[in-house]
């Protein structure tokens, strides 16, 4: 049951938002009382946790697929972005805009995991692509990886870009395009100008 009302809740959460859904709308869509939800979730903020933590696992799991896939290193980071951009989504009313604005604690340790598990799979793409000669030998990975996170970081921070009317799905592209001409060889970025022109 558990598991049930975290799979609904996750439904209703991202197609609703956060602060709409309610514990009573949560019943009322799986059929069940409020009393048994409240008997694995002792609060809404316990539930709208468990859903995050559920929606991370997906999240990072799909991540690790990308990253272990036979695609070059830079066509990874293109599948990355998009899927990134996907669950991020570009608009103020996103359900993780609402999480960033209602929840702000949940916000921060998710982002927290995020950036950790996306930094795992960026230092791994950085040496594959400086082995297969696509990215310059003597960049500083560790470096480059966290450049490449704070941007990302910031182009999805409510308090930096609130008002800044650029489509986020643009910028984000934007700043992967401009990473990767900062660290790829001429081979890679005869690679990276192909992709353009194909998107």
């Amino acid at each position: 049951m558990e598991t049930n009302i975290i799979n609904r809740s996750s439904e209703m959460y991202l197609r609703l938002g956060f602060k709409s859904v309610t514990m009573d709308d949560v019943a009322s869509e799986m059929g069940i009382s409020k009393k048994t939800i409240y008997q694995y979730f002792s609060n809404k903020r316990e539930l709208v946790e468990a859903v995050i933590n559920s929606i991370f696992t997906q999240v990072s799991n799909k991540m690790n697929d990308i990253a272990n896939s036979n695609l070059n290193p830079i066509e990874k980071l293109f599948k990355m972005n998009d899927f990134l951009g996907d669950v991020l989504k570009n608009e103020n009313t996103s359900p993780f805009y609402q999480l960033q604005k209602f929840y702000p604690q949940i916000y921060k340790a998710l982002t927290t995991n995020q950036l950790t598990q996306i930094n795992e799979c960026l230092i791994k793409n950085l040496k594959r692509g400086i082995d297969q000669g696509l990215y310059r030998k003597e960049i500083n990975i560790h470096e480059m990886s966290w450049f490449y996170l704070i941007g990302i970081n910031g182009i999805y921070d409510l308090q930096l870009f609130n008002t800044l009317k650029s489509n986020k799905t643009n910028l984000q592209s934007a700043h992967l395009e401009y990473h990767l001409r900062a660290i790829c060889t001429t081979k890679g970025i005869q690679i990276l100008e192909s992709i353009i022109k194909n998107k």
